[in-house]
Parts: structure tokens; sequence; C-alpha cells
């Protein structure tokens, strides 16, 4: 498995006495929550990664303190409907949002949202990190990076290349791809990364930089072809691809799902809740269950994840602007 960005094996190392000692001390200062069910709205439609780890999760944490922890899929305007609501909730402990990349880059891309992801949230919890996939279709006459910018270069109009819809760190990934490149690139948008893998296989659309937990199983049937990866060193099931950046160096890209709170919640609480996930995302079942799907995971607290979003906010922001990507 690839190392997770920006902790780092030492931080997360570090970081695990103090995990420890928060979970023996935050119980007294958070008082009694939860004594009541607590509201956790997915952004995104059931069955999909984020929905997925969320249950995994938020069912130990229930486990672990006997209350329900309800998982409320509120999909919709590439995640900003469900990101609305938790925003204008109580700030008491008892709505949380499970975000994604997407929290990192909206405030580049919207212009009259209701809320700021970075002045209206608390991070909690960094959950899963997961680097893309440099997909083709088996058709496609390029078994590596350097043969498919070429090849791309070669064509008139450059080669199509899809995403999950604007704005997505498919997208993302995709245009960084072509200006670090030099390939031109046709950007075909979806609508979610479902219907993506069918035209690919199709040769409808000849690449994509998708979720590296997705196709696997088109891997191992032949159905498509990995060229590289957008992680670091060398994935646990994928031992022989490379990643990107030995063909264009550094070239990092990673969808990630956390934990947020709104503005105001005590910090007691919020300090319970990153003990209360950590315990779970180490439990063996569930850590075996994220490491079979390529998901990357390690311990961390509210302010490390803090960090991390910041700087991941800045990043797809800057890019945004950058690229002049818009909605329109």
């Amino acid at each position: 498995m690839t190392d997770t960005p920006k902790l780092g094996r030492r931080a997360a190392l570090l970081a695990t006495p103090s995990l420890l000692l928060a979970a023996r001390t935050v119980r007294a200062q958070a008082g009694e929550w939860p004594n009541r069910p607590v509201r956790v709205i997915v952004p995104w439609p059931p069955g999909g990664t984020a929905d997925v780890v969320a249950r995994l999760l938020f069912a130990a944490a229930a486990e672990a303190t006997g209350q329900p922890f309800v998982i409320e899929n509120r999909a919709g305007a590439t995640g900003t409907i469900g990101a609305a609501a938790a925003a204008q909730a109580a700030p008491d402990g008892y709505t949380v949002l499970y975000g994604s990349t997407g929290l990192s880059v909206e405030a580049a891309l919207f212009k009259n949202l209701s809320y700021s992801a970075q002045r209206d949230f608390v991070p909690v919890f960094r959950s899963i990190t997961v680097p893309q996939l440099l997909l083709v279709n088996p058709k496609v006459k390029a078994t590596t990076p350097a043969e498919l910018i070429a090849l791309s270069k070669a064509t008139p109009g450059g080669l199509n290349g899809a995403s999950a819809g604007i704005g997505s760190i498919q997208h993302l990934a995709l245009e960084l791809f072509a200006r670090e490149s030099g390939a031109p690139v046709n950007h075909v948008p979806y609508r979610g990364g479902a219907p993506i893998y069918a035209d690919l296989m199709s040769g409808q659309v000849d690449l994509y930089l998708g979720n590296v937990n997705g196709p696997i199983a088109f891997l191992k049937e032949g159905t498509l072809r990995a060229l590289a990866h957008t992680g670091r060193g060398r994935l646990a099931s994928l031992p022989d691809l490379p990643p990107l950046s030995d063909t264009l160096p550094g070239f990092e890209t990673y969808e990630w799902n956390g934990v947020f709170v709104p503005k105001g919640t005590p910090d007691a609480i919020v300090a319970r809740l990153n003990a209360l996930l950590n315990a779970a995302q180490a439990k063996p079942d569930i850590a075996a269950k994220l490491r079979a799907q390529e998901l990357q995971t390690e311990p961390n607290t509210p302010q490390q994840f803090a960090e991390f979003f910041q700087a991941q906010s800045r990043r797809w922001q800057g890019f945004v602007k950058e690229a002049g990507i818009t909605l329109e």
C-alpha cells in the first residue's frame, strides 16, 4: 500500500500515544455525549465508497457508545445539498457530516453557496485516502503513461478523457495530467463514475483517472488496462503498477473522505468523536475491509486533519482558478 499524503508514517506513529491518551480522558470532558441518536449526513447516494465506509465506521461507533449513528443520504449538487444541511444544524454533536474531496474545491466552483466549508465546519477525522488509476481501453495503443502522452499528442484534437463531473477529483486529476504532460485531452464529464466504465470498455472514451478501489475487477478481467497510479510507491493489489510521478515528477492526487461537525461544536465532543473513529478504523475486521479495497488509513487528530484539509483547499482552489474550470 502506498504512503498516505501529508501525515506520513512517522507522524502517524507519533500521533498514536496522544490518541490513546485522548481516548482515556475525553469521556468525562464530553459529559454524557452521545445520549441520543446522532445524525450522520452523507451527501452522496447509498452504495458508493463514502456511504459504505461511513456505515462501517459509525456502526462501530454506535456499538462503542450504545447510541445509534443514523446515516442520512442527502445526495445532489455534487455534495453541496447535504453539506448545506449539516452547516445549518445545531453545533451540539448530534449532526455530523461525512465529507469528501469536493469540500476542498467547491468554494472555487460555486458562486452562491449558503455556507463555507472552511468557515462553517470543524474537521474531526480523516477516514480514508485513495489514489486514482490511469485507465485506458485495452485497444488503446499505449502500455505506459509516456506512450499515452505521445499518442494523445499525435491524435488530432487529442484523446477523450472522462471524469465523474466538473470539479470532481477525477476531473482535476485529468486537467493536471493534461497540463503537466502537455498532451491535449478533451474532457467528457459524466454524472458520477459508474457509467464511465461501460463507455471506457466500449471505446466511447479513451482514458479515465478513476479511484483505485473501483475498477480492480475490470483489470483482472482484462476489460480495462491500468498504466499508472497517482499515489506514492506501489499498491498492494497492483504491485507492478508504477506511480504516475515516475513519468510526471511530483504528480500526486487523491480522493479522501473525512468527518466534520458544525462550527461551535464543543471541543470535548470533537475529541470524543475523533477517538471513537480512530478506534473504529483500527478494528481488525474494518481495517481488513478497507485494505482489501486499497483505501488507505492512518490514525489522525482533529488538528492534523484540519491542516490536511487546509492544504488540500489551497491546492485545488488555486488550481481551479488557474485552469479556468467553471460549472457553466
